[in-house]
Formats: structure tokens, sequence, C-alpha cells
């Protein structure tokens, strides 16, 4: 009973993280969090709010973070990786890093019914890539690797409940190749931000993206 309620205290918390953000965000899980209150939780919720525009921006960091269920500093080190290099676009080069996570990867194949349930996976060492073990849920996929699942995995009530009802289309990047009765797909094509799975602005995520040294920065 109490396994029970832990499960739907993070599922009440999931989706009022939602319902603050105005947006559903597929890698929380389930989906409805706004279908019966689509206003932002609290007393006040339901009542009509202006939002300045560092509001609307946090918000759009906001989104990502809890959708790739990742914390500030691993966001940083994203931003930092993506700004490296040739590429003009570093926020398309952010989505293809995030994008293409293993545990993303997983969960955009139908194999988990969230992202952190599909980090779970990959954490107990239940996906395969190009027919290895690899448990590091940050791990970036390489194009055309193959990502499966082991024999053992498809017993998981994760999976099952993944596979028979997924909770988003699997994307043209990818490509579902199930072997036999194993789950498994191939990178096919690296993703843009066209490609992340909920309304997102990169104009306003831009200029959110600031943090303190000793005096405030911000990438540009």
């Amino acid at each position: 009973m109490a396994a029970k309620s832990t499960k739907s205290t993070k599922r009440i918390i999931r989706f009022k993280t939602q319902r603050r953000l105005g947006t559903e965000l597929p890698g929380l899980g389930k989906p409805g969090a706004l279908d019966r209150r689509p206003y932002p939780p609290g007393e006040n919720g339901n009542k009509r709010r202006k939002y300045s525009d560092y509001a609307l921006r946090l918000e759009a960091k906001q989104k990502i973070r809890f959708h790739y269920n990742i914390k500030e500093k691993q966001l940083r080190n994203f931003i930092k990786k993506s700004k490296k290099g040739s590429s003009t676009n570093w926020v398309n080069t952010l989505a293809g890093l995030l994008e293409t996570r293993l545990d993303n990867i997983v969960f955009r194949l139908g194999m988990a019914p969230s992202i952190r349930a599909a980090r779970q996976l990959v954490s107990h060492k239940h996906v395969l890539v190009n027919g290895s073990v690899l448990n590091i849920g940050s791990a970036i996929v390489p194009n055309g690797a193959t990502i499966s699942i082991t024999e053992k995995a498809k017993e998981n009530q994760a999976v099952i409940q993944a596979t028979g009802s997924p909770r988003l289309e699997v994307p043209d990047f990818l490509r579902r190749e199930d072997k036999g009765n194993l789950p498994s797909g191939v990178l096919q094509a690296i993703p843009t931000v066209a490609h992340i799975p909920f309304e997102f602005e990169p104009g306003l995520f831009t200029r959110i993206i600031c943090w303190k040294k000793p005096s405030r920065r911000c990438i540009r």
C-alpha cells in the first residue's frame, strides 16, 4: 500500500510540474496533466496571470530540464559542448545531444514509459548498444547504432507497459527494428531542435542561459 501511495504522490508532483509550466512534458510519463486543470496549481492557479519576459525565459529552460530529467549543472555542461566546434546554431546541436542520450533514445523508441524509467533500465544493465551492455543513461548514442534490450528486460513491467501503449510515436531520426519479440531500433539521423517533443521557443531559451562565476556571465 505504501509503495502504491508513493507512486501516486510522484505522479501528482509530475502533473503539478507540467501544470506550472503550462505544457505537457512527455518525458515525465503518463499523459493528461493538463486535461482536467489546464492552469498552474495553487489557490489562485486558474486566475489570469501576467508573465514577465524573465518568467517566460525561465520556463523555457525548466521545460528542458524537467523533460530530459537533468540537473542544472548537467544542462550547463551540455551547452558548453554544444558551443564548441564550428556549429553556428548551438541550440540545434544541444537538441541533438539531448535527444541522442541513451535514456532518451530508449524512451523515444517506446521501450520505457518515461525518461526516468528508461534511465533505470539502462542503469540495471537491461539495454544494449550495438550488442554490448551500456549502463550510462547520459551516454551519447552514435549515429547508426542499434539499441535493444536484453531478454530478461522484456518481462519488465515498465517495458510491457511502454511497448503496449507508447507515450510518443517513434520520431523520424529513429527506426524501430524489433528482433523477434525483443524491441530494437536504430539511430538513423542526428535530431534537431524540431524534434523536441513539446512546445519550445529557442529564442527564449538562449536568453536565459546565464550563470554566476564571481560576476554574472551569459552564454551568447
